[in-house]
């Protein structure tokens, strides 16, 4: 059941998202094709006013189609409901809507939690640190740590609650580059001793991890009806600005920070045990991943709506289109590295899997 609410999250993010960009263009009059959940291959189709509506054999997203973008179409060129007929603000509206929505979703998605889980007010710590995540190849890994394991102590020394155990462990770590350390932690009903040895990197001790404070968050009732939707909406800016903030890291510290990158793979695995938790915690996963598909489809790659703001922006400075076979190869260039890219975040991610892993090692 996991799993399966982890995949219908991840489907209606994309529904939303495509939904933006089909109602944004039909609210303009503009003709629209297609509105397609996957790629390739149709699945199911259903015509409804003359739009397809379909779902497809792969499952990496989705988009809609425009009459323009079909040779074959019987709807002269010149036709003004054509997208490309279109001023450059309505082109901008029906690209930025797909982003739009998203963060709508975010929102939404906040407010509701506020509304039936209640308004954060606090952190019930227990002892512990947990790890959130594991970077393969590196420390923590080679040491035999897995995520959802409790840090009790280090080195002989016992680990306390709250943030302040994480800022000292990371801090014992940091000082103990190229030193074995003794480790316990918890996994599930038992305790496990490992032996941990941070890597040296600059003379500062890395082990591979993400680390948080271990406990429960603690929910009020709102004191009015606006409270939900005032704290929703500083949720919302906190997370687009760590969200953004984390894409410029990967961009600028690209070889420190890559192998962090997680396909849908790992996203589908998160969002399974996240379901089984339940309580506000699939919320602030249903938010995360709706801004992290804004952001993501807001950067200037080619295929992403990004991209063609690009190719907008530029058609704007020029006074005239680009060239169709510049924005061709751009495009087609854009589906090459995406799709790469994709299938080795799936293979990557698939690797790791705990189940995967325990194959492998036979």
């Amino acid at each position: 059941m996991g799993v399966l609410t982890a995949l219908a999250i991840l489907a209606g993010l994309i529904v939303v998202h495509e939904a933006g960009h089909f109602f944004a263009a039909t609210w303009q009059g503009i003709r629209v094709s297609s509105f397609s959940i996957g790629f390739g291959p149709v699945l199911l189709e259903r015509q409804r006013r003359g739009v397809q509506f379909a779902l497809r054999a792969i499952p990496l997203g989705g988009f809609v189609a425009f009459p323009d973008d079909d040779d074959s179409s019987a709807i002269p060129k010149d036709d003004p409901d054509l997208l490309s007929n279109r001023p450059l603000r309505q082109r901008a509206l029906v690209i930025a809507a797909g982003v739009l929505a998203n963060l709508l979703l975010a929102f939404a998605v906040l407010v509701a939690q506020g509304f039936l889980v209640g308004i954060p007010s606090g952190f019930s710590a227990t002892p512990g640190v947990l790890v959130s995540g594991v970077q393969p190849g590196q420390a923590a890994a080679s040491a035999g740590l897995q995520p959802g394991d409790r840090i009790l102590s280090l080195d002989g020394t016992t680990i306390g609650g709250g943030q302040q155990a994480v800022a000292t462990l990371v801090e014992q770590i940091k000082t103990s580059p190229e030193r074995r350390l003794a480790l316990v932690a918890q996994r599930g009903e038992q305790r496990v001793n490992l032996q941990l040895t941070p890597a040296d990197l600059g003379g500062v001790g890395r082990i591979g991890a993400q680390l948080q404070p271990n406990g429960t968050e603690v929910f009020r009732r709102p004191r009015s009806p606006l409270e939900p939707i005032r704290q929703a909406g500083r949720d919302t800016a906190v997370l687009l600005r760590r969200t953004a903030g984390g894409f410029l890291t990967l961009i600028t510290h690209f070889g420190e920070t890559a192998s962090q990158v997680s396909g849908p793979v790992k996203i589908v695995e998160m969002g399974a045990s996240l379901a089984h938790e339940g309580g506000s915690s699939l919320f602030l996963f249903t938010a995360l991943i709706s801004i992290n598909l804004a952001v993501l489809n807001a950067l200037p790659l080619p295929l992403l709506d990004g991209g063609q703001f690009v190719l907008l922006l530029l058609e704007g400075l020029r006074g005239r289109p680009l060239p169709q076979r510049f924005q061709m190869a751009f495009m087609q260039s854009g589906f090459v590295f995406l799709v790469g890219l994709s299938v080795v975040l799936i293979v990557k991610d698939t690797s790791q899997l705990p189940a995967v892993q325990q194959l492998l090692s036979r």
